[in-house]
Parts: structure tokens; sequence; C-alpha cells
């Protein structure tokens, strides 16, 4: 498998472990009835910051649901991150890997 045509699951893998042992506590979404429309896929939490991120393929685009979820977040403060790598969520996290 090409890094550059990553299937998204992998991506998801790779991101969830990765924030998982550098200490953040990571939440998964799944869609699905009685689910918010637009949700994140994650919900991440470490020392009192919470990001919701979204994991894209390199070509993956944000749904319309998708994108007015990130606008309500950004407009009530919150933090919003679109991770399509893996060096995405080492930056999003500001941690060094391994940490």
């Amino acid at each position: 498998m090409s890094a550059r045509r990553q299937p998204e699951t992998a991506i998801l893998r790779a991101v969830c472990g990765y924030l998982r042992v550098t200490g953040w506590y990571v939440i998964r979404i799944q869609q699905g009835i009685g689910c918010h429309k637009g949700m994140s896929d994650l919900v991440c939490v470490r020392r009192g910051r919470v990001v919701f991120a979204e994991v894209k393929t390199a070509t993956g685009r944000l749904s319309d649901w998708q994108q007015g979820f990130r606008q309500a977040i950004a407009d009530t403060g919150g933090e919003y991150v679109v991770l399509r790598s893996l060096d995405d969520a080492i930056a999003m996290s500001g941690e060094k890997w391994p940490a």
C-alpha cells in the first residue's frame, strides 16, 4: 500500500494509536442513528485541550454537514482539525515522535 493512496481506515488507526501513546484521550465517533450529522471522527482530549478531528485521505473532502459542524465549532471557540496523515496528528499534538 503506497503512502499517498492510504485508505482512510489505515490513517485513522495510525492517528488514534499515535495520539493515545502520547497521552491523548481519544473518543472514536461512529456515524449512525442518533449521531449528530457532520460530527468529527474523533474527539481528542489532553491537558484541558479538546480537539475535534476529522480524518480524511489526501484527496478526501468534507461533506456539507461536516463543513457546517466545523463552522459551528469555530463559531463557539472550539478547535477543529482535518488530519490527512500521521504527520498531521504529530503536528496537532505538538509532540515529537516517539514521545
